[in-house]
């Protein structure tokens, strides 16, 4: 029925509820679907609070397959999504799209953490499989977080705000991953926000520092270049490892204004040293996913005056294959500047020749693991050795990271390994300390040159 003037017809009050109700997209029910059937089955136990759960799913990856086949091919993915989490969930549970790429669930029957945890790992397993495209296959992984009533909240909000939380440690740890609210991890997460706050202060007030160590050609010793180290002492939290705040940055999204301190700190250091020494510098998987890396780096190398053909920039296997497209563009960038590229921790990934073959790098790096069992383990010996081999092959430099000891820079030494890093040959040190290291080479080559 149409009325008068009106061309279209009129929604009933039942249809406009629906309506309100559910995601036009995917046909599930939305946030308000899930508000309210989270109070319902709250009211439904508050005499005697039997528990439930609720979780929220987040679609790992998402965004880059949506950027690269478009948002037609990433709507079909979530509605392929929505129709597996509905033939998957147990009897009597709900399931919603809650936000974007992320789902949520109601389910009265899961009372506890392995009953979540095995719940799941069963959806991780279904959301594994390959998505149909037409005329392609696309793979995705999925994160989770859990929440019981009431320990987790007793209210929609609190609950829904611990189901976050336990989801941010899951994508805080990688892809895949799950976890069931509790108070350790919400502790956890606390200070990691603590740790994040002092952070962002301590790069406003430029007290985050950078120290030095020494890559050493093999053959006699001497200095070949430095590789710069993040160092943050806070007053308050003491010293704080990079291998928890230099995640942390990138988690948060400040991950360029620390890389742009610690690269601008190490340059204008770089600059005190003889020329021919190069400056080695990490570049996150974030940053490899970013298109104006390139530019904020070469434009940082601009403003402090040192030459971008003494800079080498140290990336991960993990981190070109987070999105290879792009971090493809950025390494030409870079190349074509005459930036080098070395491939840190070789050996540890899971396709190492692959990427030697799809991506142009000037050096490698073998990991510390096959190095620190290369005088114990003839497996270790026979892998370093081959690596050494192909680099030769490829014309690639090489350096063998983690070396503690005499022998096993003799052993490298006999391998045909050009340079070497680790506590052997000295110990990351701030900026005059590495000045004071140079100052005593010099020395002591000269007094062989007198020899």
């Amino acid at each position: 029925m149409k009325s008068a003037g009106n061309p279209w017809p009129l929604v009933s009050q039942n249809e406009l509820q629906a309506m309100a109700y559910s995601d036009p997209l995917t046909g599930l029910g939305n946030r308000y679907r899930l508000r309210d059937k989270v109070r319902l089955l709250a009211n439904e136990r508050a005499a005697d609070p039997a528990p439930f759960t609720i979780c929220i799913a987040n679609l790992d990856g998402f965004k880059p397959i949506n950027d690269l086949f478009g948002a037609e091919a990433g709507d079909e993915i979530l509605c392929q999504v929505a129709h597996r989490l509905k033939a998957c969930i147990p009897d009597g549970a709900t399931v919603t799209r809650h936000d974007g790429d992320e789902f949520a669930f109601v389910l009265p029957l899961v009372f506890e953490r392995i009953g979540a945890e095995r719940l799941g790992q069963m959806m991780k397993d279904v959301l594994s499989a390959p998505y149909d495209l037409g005329d392609r296959n696309v793979r995705l992984s999925a994160s989770f977080g859990f929440a019981i009533y009431p320990f987790a909240g007793e209210d929609f909000e609190e609950l829904l705000k611990s189901a976050e939380t336990a989801l941010y440690r899951s994508k805080r740890r990688g892809r895949g991953q799950i976890t069931v609210y509790s108070r350790e991890i919400a502790q956890e997460m606390k200070r990691a926000t603590q740790v994040e706050q002092a952070l962002r202060h301590a790069i406003i007030n430029d007290a985050v520092d950078v120290h030095f160590q020494p890559i050493v050609n093999i053959a006699d010793g001497s200095p070949a270049g430095f590789e710069a180290l993040a160092r943050w002492n806070d007053p308050d939290l003491g010293f704080v490892s990079p291998s928890v705040f230099v995640p942390l940055a990138e988690e948060r999204g400040f991950i360029d204004a620390l890389s742009e301190t610690l690269l601008r700190k190490a340059a204008e250091a770089a600059l005190a040293w003889p020329r021919e020494l190069f400056l080695s510098f990490n570049l996150s998987s974030a940053q490899l996913m970013d298109p104006g890396t390139s530019r904020n780096i070469l434009s940082t190398l601009s403003r402090v005056g040192l030459d971008p053909r003494r800079l080498e920039l140290e990336i991960t296997e993990t981190a070109v294959m987070s999105s290879a497209d792009t971090a493809a563009r950025i390494i030409a960038d870079f190349r074509h500047a005459g930036v080098g590229i070395s491939l840190d921790d070789f050996g540890t990934g899971q396709s190492s020749l692959g990427r030697l073959r799809d991506f142009t790098f000037d050096k490698v790096k073998i990991d510390r693991a096959f190095v620190s069992r290369i005088t114990s383990d003839r497996a270790s010996e026979h892998i370093v050795k081959a690596i050494i081999a192909m680099c030769d092959g490829l014309d690639l430099a090489v350096v063998a990271e983690g070396i503690e000891e005499k022998a096993e820079s003799d052993m490298l030494a006999a391998l045909g390994c050009g340079m070497g890093q680790g506590y052997y040959y000295g110990k990351p040190a701030d900026g005059p300390k590495t000045m004071r290291y140079l100052g005593d080479q010099y020395r002591d080559f000269m007094s062989m040159q007198r020899a």
